[in-house]
């Protein structure tokens, strides 16, 4: 696996880890400043880190929040440019280990800037 797959795949699975202890100050350094989320079921557009981190910060202190997990399947780097193309299924379930209760797929865009792997857009559907 190519090293910057794993640095992309270490990212996700350290955003995954901050939605699961709701520590939205560990998600800021993993987005650009000018990211955009396209949610799954309501296609909402969230423009911009800290409009997302606000976002973030009302679900963790929601005390029926879901915890949304990504799981990366494939990773498509561009031999032209420092970006890639992650594609994948997430789920959200409740807090207390229940029953997912939404899940889907998505993709993110991401780029490369300094050291760093940045997501700069990512799009959800809701499928079940």
């Amino acid at each position: 696996m190519p090293p910057a797959e794993l640095a992309i795949r270490a990212r996700r699975a350290a955003f995954n880890r901050a939605i699961a202890a709701g520590d939205a100050a560990a998600i800021r350094p993993i987005l650009a400043r000018d990211c955009v989320m396209v949610t799954g079921t309501d296609s909402a557009v969230i423009a911009g880190c800290n409009a997302q981190l606000k976002v973030w910060q009302r679900e963790f202190a929601a005390p029926d929040r879901l915890v949304y997990v990504r799981t990366p399947g494939a990773i498509t780097l561009s031999p032209v440019e420092p970006i890639a193309l992650e594609q994948g299924e997430w789920q959200g379930s409740e807090r207390s280990g229940g029953a997912p209760a939404a899940s889907g797929v998505y993709t993110a865009k991401w780029r490369k800037t300094g050291r760093h792997w940045l997501i700069e857009a990512e799009i959800f559907v809701t499928l079940g």
